[in-house]
C-alpha cells in the first residue's frame, strides 16, 4: 500500500478570489482567461517555492557581490492540451526562461479513458525538473495517463498542477502515482456522472477558447 500524494490547497486570499470570478457562468472568454492567467501566476510563487538556486557573481552599483538566481532551464512545464495553456501561459509569464512541453490527450466520451494523440518534449529530460498543468483533476485519467509518459523519460522530479479537483480525481491519481504532489486552489464536492467536477466552473477548455 502506498502513501497518498501530498495535496497542497492554495487558500491564498488573492487565489481565491479569482477563482470564486471564474467560477460564474457570466463571465466572458476573455475575462476567464484573463482571470486564469493571472491565478497561475499567484500559484506559481507556491508551485516552485522549492525551486533549485545557483549563485551568481553580480555588480550593483557600488559594489560586487553575489546572487541567487533560478536555473529555469531546468524546470519543464507540460501542458495537458488544450486546456493546459491557460495555466501555461501564466506560469511562463513568471519563469519565462523555462522549457515547455505538450501532451495531447482527450477523453473518450464513452469509457472516459484519455487517448494521447500528440507528444512534444525538450531534449535531456533526465536533468529537469517537471511541472505538469492542467485546470481540472476530474477523472484523473489524462493526468495519470500523462504522467505515465513523462516518467519514462525519467526527469527528477514531477508536481501536477490544477485549479479544480475533486476527491475522485485525487483518489484515482494517488493511486496512480504516489510520489507526485498535487496542488490545486480547491478541491470541490464531487465528480458527477457525466464527468464534471460539481459545483466546478463548467467545461474550462470551452471557457477559455470560447467554443461549446
Amino acid at each position: 500500500m502506498h502513501a497518498a500524494s501530498t495535496v497542497h490547497l492554495i487558500e491564498h486570499p488573492l487565489v481565491q478570489h479569482k477563482l470564486t470570478l471564474m467560477r460564474q457562468s457570466h463571465v466572458s472568454s476573455s475575462s476567464f482567461r484573463a482571470l486564469l492567467n493571472e491565478i497561475s501566476m499567484l500559484m506559481a510563487y507556491e508551485v516552485l517555492r522549492d525551486m533549485p538556486m545557483d549563485s551568481v557573481a553580480i555588480q550593483t552599483p557600488l559594489e560586487a557581490t553575489q546572487g541567487r538566481v533560478i536555473d529555469g532551464k531546468k524546470l519543464v512545464l507540460v501542458s495537458i492540451l488544450r486546456a493546459g495553456t491557460g495555466i501555461l501561459d501564466g506560469m511562463l509569464s513568471v519563469v519565462p526562461s523555462a522549457r515547455v512541453g505538450h501532451i495531447g490527450l482527450y477523453r473518450d466520451p464513452h469509457t472516459l479513458e484519455a487517448i494521447e494523440y500528440y507528444l512534444k518534449m525538450p531534449q535531456d529530460m533526465q536533468s529537469r525538473d517537471v511541472v505538469i498543468v492542467d485546470p481540472m483533476l476530474a477523472t484523473g485519467n489524462s493526468a495519470a495517463a500523462a504522467i505515465d509518459r513523462i516518467k519514462d523519460m525519467q526527469p527528477k522530479r514531477i508536481k501536477f498542477v490544477c485549479l479544480l479537483a475533486c476527491p475522485e480525481g485525487v483518489a484515482h491519481l494517488s493511486s496512480q502515482h504516489p510520489d507526485v504532489p498535487i496542488y490545486t486552489a480547491a478541491v470541490d464536492r464531487q465528480l458527477d456522472e457525466h464527468g464534471y467536477i460539481r459545483p466546478g466552473l463548467g467545461d474550462a477548455g470551452d471557457r477559455i477558447f470560447g467554443t461549446k
